[in-house]
């Protein structure tokens, strides 16, 4: 939901077209754009499409495409494999401003002259001196100051529309949130689940006969040591010393595991546990195991108290995009837009 507020902060950042997001970012940045980038991106400020006549260049195009991807400079260029994506994501988010834009002024919406000065004055403020700021009007805005503000203005319009039709028309009650919960309740069910330790014996794939043997004498050695633990942290320091599992680089936690993903030996195991007691050796074709039980939690339904703060988050963004991407198809359907 980029357009999501503090829209005007985003907007008045991606003036800079080093980044959209990161006023540090701000305008040296853009002039600095890579002379190798620019050039792959063949940068002239020639056009990539028309809306409604309003002509969008490729330099518009690239403020967008790292406002999507601002690591682009530290990574000398956007990703090959997915700068075509980057790019028509880009394309199309220029389209859409231009016509929110061109919206707000058809409303005859208006920007209070002091909410304009301020958000100019902001603007200036991401850059570290007077300097920095000329260089950054001569290499994006000509050297103009009404050109910037201009830009700033139009951001701020940009905002006020989004606002009124989408961002306020976005807002989810307590009672959407019970109604979704109450409609959807096995999205809710937490399933069985498990979170334990473990410590491995494991055999060549295919063992021989006295390879079979050393791994089940082993296996018994490590039970034996595993029994005399007595905390999480004993076993753990154990599993690091001597498991073969991938885990034993973390203390032999596997954290928490759905009962459907575990071996029916493993689950016959815990099901016979308490939490932190040690299990005998499991046998798993030619391997072993050796697991502590920390934690058995039944199948449960979370509460609403538990999810509504999360849902109605969830629930708000998916609004937000509906209602955004139907103000796009509404828009385009009365647009004359030409790409290319």
């Amino acid at each position: 939901m980029k357009h999501q507020l503090p829209i005007g902060a985003l907007l008045l950042v991606a003036l800079s077209a080093a980044s959209a997001q990161v006023a540090s970012h701000a305008p040296t940045a853009v002039a600095n754009t890579t002379a190798a980038q620019a050039s792959a991106l063949q940068v002239s400020d020639k056009p990539v499409a028309r809306v409604n006549g309003a002509v969008l260049t490729d330099h518009d195009l690239l403020r967008e495409m790292y406002a999507i991807f601002p690591y682009a400079q530290q990574h000398n260029g956007f990703p090959k494999a997915q700068e075509a994506a980057i790019r028509q994501g880009a394309l199309e988010m220029i389209i859409f401003e231009e016509l929110v834009y061109q919206e707000a002024v058809r409303r005859k919406l208006t920007v209070p002259p002091e909410k304009l000065n301020r958000a100019e004055a902001d603007f200036r403020k991401q850059f570290n001196s007077p300097d920095q700021y000329q260089q950054y009007l001569q290499a994006e805005m000509h050297g103009s100051p009404q050109q910037v503000r201009q830009q700033i203005q139009r951001s701020l319009l940009i905002e006020q529309l989004l606002k009124s039709d989408v961002e306020n028309r976005s807002a989810v009650t307590l009672a959407e949130v019970k109604a979704y919960y109450d409609r959807n309740p096995a999205r809710f069910q937490q399933p069985e689940s498990f979170s334990f330790q473990s410590i491995s014996v494991v055999p060549p794939l295919k063992p021989t006969a006295a390879q079979a043997k050393e791994a089940q004498k082993h296996a018994e050695d490590a039970l034996r040591q595993a029994k005399a633990t007595k905390s999480y942290q004993d076993f753990g320091l154990l599993a690091e010393k001597i498991s073969e599992d991938d885990f034993r680089v973390n203390m032999g936690d596997h954290k928490v595991i759905g009962r459907d993903k575990l071996p029916p030996q493993i689950v016959k195991a815990f099901l016979a546990m308490q939490p932190g007691q040690v299990s005998g050796l499991i046998q798993i074709e030619s391997a072993y195991s050796i697991v502590r039980l920390n934690a058995h939690t039944a199948t449960k339904k979370r509460s609403l108290e538990e999810v509504k703060s999360d849902l109605k988050v969830e629930l708000q963004k998916s609004k937000y995009e509906k209602l955004r991407s139907g103000l796009a198809k509404q828009l385009r359907a009365k647009a004359k837009i030409e790409v290319g």
